[in-house]
């Protein structure tokens, strides 16, 4: 059967509030790369969604959902066979994908997904993969069976109950002071991420991370998504969608990028309040 372009083709639950989708999108599954994103619309006066390209065949590509905002509970409720208002991509640069040696990966949360063809790409480029990955509990360690092919896998969670008890970052500390890596890749919570860089700044190695901004376009154009990058001779501003998503940790002004994230808190939460008193019950999402 040939579906329309943007139809949803297929919808799994993997958790509570915490979805993957394959989407019909001739364009997106022939020109996306490792790291890119797209921007969605469930409706055509919906909110713009920027996320992850988790993976791609022929016809399709792959993105996991959480929801936690107004926008994101409308696309998770979705069902296959639905078709979405539009989507726009891919968009953003590639991740620079090629043999460094010793290669971390640290994937937190939904943030799984974003890693998962990165390190696939890394890996076919024969670098020595060690990945680690994290939840606040075993029920959201999403994909964690899709990473047999990295050469070291530690999983984390935050109550136990699967792999180290913690987070990656915690994680991360214990094996830097054993092993030494020619670079990382940390893709997460912003706090997660944070941390990593942290880390990785006090052992001088080089640490990608793919920034969440707040985007509207994806163009460069409105400068919603703009970050704020600092080292010893100064500070400058990029935007997220056309400079990145990705980023050396080390240089990112974390202070400035987790304030501007809050800066919509107050209307998103009423957003979101209303939504719910006009869908109803959403416990079996």
């Amino acid at each position: 059967m040939e579906f329309p372009e943007n139809t949803i083709v297929r919808k799994r639950r993997f958790a509570p509030k915490l979805y993957e989708f394959w989407i019909r999108n001739s364009l997106v599954s022939r020109k996306a790369k490792p790291g890119q994103f797209v921007i969605v619309r469930t409706s055509e006066r919906g909110e713009r969604i920027p996320l992850t390209i988790v993976d791609t065949r022929p016809g399709e590509f792959r993105l996991v959902v959480k929801a936690v905002g107004k926008s994101t509970y409308e696309l998770c409720m979705k069902n296959e066979g639905d078709v979405l208002a539009d989507v726009v991509g891919p968009l953003g640069k590639p991740s620079e994908v090629r043999n460094y040696g010793n290669v971390l990966v640290l994937g937190g949360g939904v943030g799984i997904a974003a890693v998962l063809p990165i390190a696939r790409a890394l890996k076919e480029e024969g670098n020595k993969l060690t990945v680690i990955l994290g939840a606040r509990t075993i029920d959201e360690l999403i994909l964690r069976d899709e990473f047999g092919f990295c050469d070291e896998l530690l999983l984390t969670t935050d109550d136990g109950s699967l792999g180290i008890k913690g987070t990656v970052v915690d994680a991360m500390r214990e094996l830097v002071k054993e092993k030494k890596f020619d670079v990382a890749w940390a893709v997460g919570p912003a706090v997660m991420m944070k941390f990593a860089s942290y880390v990785a700044k006090e052992h001088n190695f080089p640490i990608w991370v793919s920034l969440n901004s707040i985007m509207v376009d994806g163009t460069g154009m409105c400068g919603g998504c703009r970050v704020t990058l600092k080292d010893e001779k100064g500070s400058k501003i990029e935007y997220t969608c056309v400079d990145g998503p990705e980023f050396d940790g080390r240089f990112v002004d974390w202070d400035v990028f987790m304030n501007r994230l809050t800066q919509y808190r107050e209307q998103e939460r009423l957003a979101l309040e209303k939504f719910l008193a006009e869908v109803g019950d959403v416990s079996w999402l």
